[in-house]
């Protein structure tokens, strides 16, 4: 089970979101483009990594900023795992034969899971029960992403057009901000996840609305919020990642090369977003 889901995993925020909006008008998008004190630009856009037919055409941002840059840039490179890196990861994922998920979990979380398996996919016991709890969190997050997310979008048109693509990590650091996860860690952000699972906390229809609009704001307080209870974890799967990222971020703005940069929309605003900190080193943003 866990092998089938990590083939499709695509490590996501739970809400796709975007900040720092120069305009918010019927057209705006979460898409700018960035301009350095060289004159040099690229464009940054917030993706959301699962969509349905019915969300397509993307705002014609996407498109626009896609054939003014020469190279597209994700979180993390295409190039996948190495047949000895995948075999490593999933030896990892679970407890030896001696040991089991039931004994690094609350009891009431266990049974949780028990019921929500039973009920959603009707996946036996036997086949989750010496899973670790990051690699259930990792399998959660995966059913976020599906082959109309933006990504997968881009990558069509890239290599159609033999564009090339890089990543901001390699697939193993994007990973390991899972599987570098304690036990203690993941059970708290796998609570996290059924909290917003709820029935009448579903905000994804508004989530889709607002990004589609461009209404940046009210979107990373819906981020911030979620995270609420769970701020260690919030840290590391955005503040950190953007800190990493900017360097890389700013090489391409100083290079020769217009290059679109698509991150998850919601590692873009906030004070600790991707663009206060590249505002705090003087670049400028123009909301496309």
């Amino acid at each position: 089970m866990f092998a089938r889901l990590l083939k499709h995993f695509a490590f996501v925020c739970v809400l796709g979101v975007c900040f720092f909006a120069a305009k918010n008008d019927a057209n705006a998008a979460c898409v700018w483009k960035v301009s350095g004190p060289n004159g040099h630009t690229i464009y940054l856009g917030g993706s959301m990594h699962g969509l349905q037919s019915t969300d397509y055409p993307l705002p014609a941002a996407y498109n626009r900023a896609f054939d003014l840059s020469s190279r597209i840039i994700f979180e993390d490179d295409s190039k996948g795992l190495t047949p000895g890196q995948l075999k490593k990861l999933l030896k990892s994922s679970e407890y030896p034969k001696n040991d089991s998920l039931k004994n690094h979990l609350d009891p009431r979380v266990y049974d949780y899971l028990r019921r929500l398996f039973a009920a959603t996919s009707n996946t036996p016991e036997a086949q989750w029960s010496r899973l670790k709890p990051w690699a259930l969190l990792m399998g959660l997050m995966a059913t976020g992403t599906n082959s109309l997310g933006v990504e997968v979008y881009l990558t069509q048109r890239a290599r159609a057009n033999r564009k090339p693509i890089e990543g901001l990590e390699s697939s193993r650091e994007h990973l390991e901000i899972i599987t570098g996860m304690t036990d203690r860690q993941a059970e708290l952000a796998l609570l996290a996840s059924f909290a917003q699972a709820t029935p009448g906390t579903d905000k994804s229809k508004s989530v889709l609305d607002q990004w589609r609009a461009g209404n940046a704001e009210a979107l990373a307080r819906d981020l911030r919020e979620s995270y609420h209870d769970l701020p260690s974890f919030y840290q590391r799967l955005i503040v950190d990642r953007n800190r990493n990222w900017i360097p890389k971020i700013e090489r391409y703005l100083n290079g020769r090369e217009t290059c679109f940069v698509v991150v998850g929309a919601g590692h873009i605003g906030g004070p600790d977003g991707v663009m206060a900190m590249l505002k705090a080193r003087g670049y400028g943003f123009e909301q496309m």
